[in-house]
């Protein structure tokens, strides 16, 4: 771990004693010493345990964000758009397991300085999810009966619990499970009549 840079051991030390110990139970001492640093190593990279905090819960929320506007912009259909959403969050939980862990630990520690723009991102992330429901139903590529906001927080919350159960050296890999979650949650909101169109797009070679 010494050969990382300073910011990442810190980081890496915070978010290992914070998932064992809680955020409480956490000094910034015991980080310093566990990360091989120093005091004015930590002060100098971040103000206090609290911005650290923020730092863990900003790096996923932020990827997550990033990738949903991405898939937004670079696909024209809602039923392409929302493959390609719930692939990328589901892919977060892999990439970014023991900040998300942590985050569902201690993100009621977080000051309402660092609350706000946590909970802004993630108001946006929502949106964008809702913004494709309610496009996929004006399209008539989903289902007209549909509620944007009750089908919308299902998928979040449904993706969200991945954290709870999912194992890196289990036997699919996040790629699989991406594809699972994807494949699921659009045949539950398309139409019936889009379900065939729906499956050359899933099946279609990953390169296309």
């Amino acid at each position: 771990m010494a050969d990382k840079p300073l910011r990442d051991r810190i980081i890496d030390t915070a978010l290992r004693l914070f998932e064992k110990y809680g955020y409480h139970g956490v000094t910034v001492d015991r980080i310093v010493a566990e990360s091989d640093t120093s005091k004015g190593g930590f002060y100098h990279n971040f103000k206090s345990k609290d911005e650290l905090l923020y730092h863990i819960h900003d790096v996923f929320i932020t990827y997550a964000l990033t990738k949903a506007q991405e898939a937004y912009e670079s696909f024209s259909t809602p039923t392409e758009r929302l493959y390609a959403i719930v692939q990328s969050f589901v892919k977060v939980f892999h990439l970014y397991k023991p900040h998300i862990t942590v985050f569902y630990q201690e993100s009621m520690y977080l000051k309402p300085e660092y609350a706000e723009p946590i909970n802004e991102k993630r108001e946006e992330f929502k949106q964008i999810i809702f913004r494709v429901i309610r496009e996929g139903i004006e399209a008539g590529e989903f289902r007209p009966e549909l509620s944007v906001e009750i089908t919308g927080m299902s998928i979040i919350g449904m993706v969200n619990w991945t954290y709870k159960w999912y194992n890196p050296d289990g036997p699919l890999s996040i790629e699989e499970i991406a594809a699972y979650f994807a494949d699921f949650i659009l045949h539950a909101v398309l139409r019936q009549t889009e379900h065939a169109a729906a499956m050359r797009f899933l099946l279609r070679p990953a390169a296309e």
